[in-house]
């Protein structure tokens, strides 16, 4: 009879032990470049290393008003135009073989943690997206939001920092959520974005 007073304990604790650690666990987020849903600790774990590329002042000669960004694809970098001949450098993430595009837009909105609605093609490749998605930590579109014209592209922040420097997204230009909040600050709605190949 003492055996089993000890054992129920033992056994009810462990079994709440692993209650409260299967919902962490169970936790998924979803990965809009590799098309997958993942565990949220992977997500954590990979997220402490950081954005490889920090941000600067460049000297950086345009004839393009201060205010504009410049995105280039190539080189992975975004450039918001300064005065006198300045800009900020930034490291973004730009789109994978087969969603690159070059054009020039404006910016039709920007946006505060938002809300993600997968477009109809993303859909179709992965059915087992959600319909929409509410803005916060776990979502793609990251801390902040830029809206480029009536495009389906956004600059915006995102939770998987490693990606900066690679073409990995869909055709969206993603930075760290560090970098895309400090951006949104001095960008205006009606700037010029400038994407080039």
């Amino acid at each position: 009879m003492n055996k089993l007073k000890t054992a129920l304990p033992v056994a009810l604790a462990a079994l709440l032990s692993i209650s409260t650690i299967a919902p962490v666990s169970a936790a998924r987020v979803y990965n809009a470049d590799t098309n997958v849903w993942e565990d949220t600790s992977v997500v954590v774990t990979r997220n402490k290393r950081g954005s490889p590329i920090k941000r600067e002042i460049v000297a950086y000669e345009t004839k393009l008003k201060p205010g504009s960004i410049v995105v280039e694809t190539s080189e992975r970098r975004l450039y918001f135009v300064l005065p006198e001949g300045k800009a900020i450098k930034y490291g973004i993430g730009v789109g994978r073989d087969g969603f690159r595009w070059s054009g020039q837009h404006r910016i039709s909105r920007a946006a505060e943690w938002p809300g993600w609605t997968p477009p109809p093609q993303m859909r179709k490749r992965v059915p087992d997206l959600p319909a929409y998605m509410p803005g916060g930590p776990n979502n793609p579109l990251g801390a902040r939001a830029l809206y480029i014209g009536s495009t389906l592209y956004r600059i915006h922040g995102t939770s998987e920092p490693w990606t900066i420097g690679q073409a990995v997204s869909s055709g969206c230009i993603r930075l760290t959520n560090e970098d895309v909040t400090d951006l949104y600050e001095r960008v205006k709605v009606g700037a010029l974005v400038v994407v080039r190949q």
